[in-house]
């Protein structure tokens, strides 16, 4: 925290160890502290990264935030943080054991990532591995460690693809398990296009007519398959994802309600004032003061 309360955000870029694959790393919870500490990043500060983390629990607990959204880890979770979330380890990261697997978007194949829905952030995280999957996606991480650590026995183009691979897999049998847990629905053509428009003009627009124009889809076609992916209209998907930046500005920067709601494309400050307190339940100096403790 700074002197005004300020949870200051820090910026993670991804920076490969000696030696390692550019664009994928496993790490145990030890190595990340190291591995925060050696590049001078507060391993308990708020962090927004610019890569892909996959963290999986093997005892112990372990407490994290992502985008405002407590999460307790297990033996058998995993949690998925995507780039450009902030999220927070909320305790000791001694105090558990497990793994955290670090990729950079564009690491994985485009068929990849479009058969895990890499890119959708609305899955309701974290997963439970157990039982036979649980078994399958431990071996696959436990490959995958191995072979990101095997000494340079391979071209480093071979390498690469081996673990892509692997972690292909693990993503895959990820998304199935989510799949399987959550009845998920999410993978049809509109709702991947009408996510990736929101995340782009949900400052620019609020209005689902004109998300369904620019995709030449109806309203329809767009509330029905943003329902069965995410549990909710088009609509509330939208003020879902502006709320979320609102949270993020009223918490993260010093810059006043009325400049945020600007920024988010509201016309004036009351208009973002009364969006804030229907959706948040209170209003935005409100939420900038309880969540900072001042």
């Amino acid at each position: 925290m700074d002197t005004n309360g300020q949870a200051e955000v820090t910026e993670v870029p991804f920076r490969a160890s000696v030696g390692a694959p550019p664009g994928a790393e496993v790490l145990d919870f030890t190595e990340l502290l190291a591995r925060a500490r050696g590049h001078g990043i507060v391993p308990y500060a708020p962090k927004r990264l610019a890569f892909h983390e996959l963290i999986s629990v093997r005892a112990g607990t372990l407490r994290c935030s992502v985008d405002f959204t407590e999460h307790e880890l297990t033996p058998g979770s995993w949690l998925w943080v995507r780039p450009g979330q902030i999220s927070q380890y909320r305790s000791d990261l001694t105090e558990a054991e497990g793994t955290v697997v670090l990729f950079l978007p564009g690491f994985l194949t485009p068929a990849t990532v479009d058969a895990a829905r890499v890119d959708q952030r609305n899955w309701q995280l974290p997963l439970t591995a157990s039982g036979a999957e649980g078994d399958a996606v431990r071996h696959v991480l436990e490959l995958l460690g191995s072979e990101q650590r095997r000494p340079a026995t391979l071209p480093l183009e071979v390498h690469l693809d081996v673990v892509r691979h692997l972690l292909a897999v693990l993503v895959l049998r990820l998304a199935h398990l989510h799949g399987a847990q959550a009845g998920d629905e999410a993978g049809s053509e509109p709702f991947r296009r009408f996510q990736q428009a929101v995340e782009r003009d949900f400052a620019r627009t609020h209005r689902v007519e004109d998300y369904a124009r620019q995709l030449g889809y109806s309203v329809r076609t767009l509330t029905r398959a943003t329902r069965a992916a995410a549990g909710c209209g088009a609509k509330r998907f939208i003020d879902d994802r502006v709320l979320l930046e609102a949270k993020r500005l009223l918490v993260h920067t010093d810059r006043t309600a009325t400049a945020i709601g600007d920024r988010l494309g509201f016309p004036d400050a009351t208009v973002f004032t009364k969006f804030f307190r229907q959706r948040a339940g209170e209003t935005p100096t409100a939420f900038r003061t309880r969540t900072r403790g001042g």
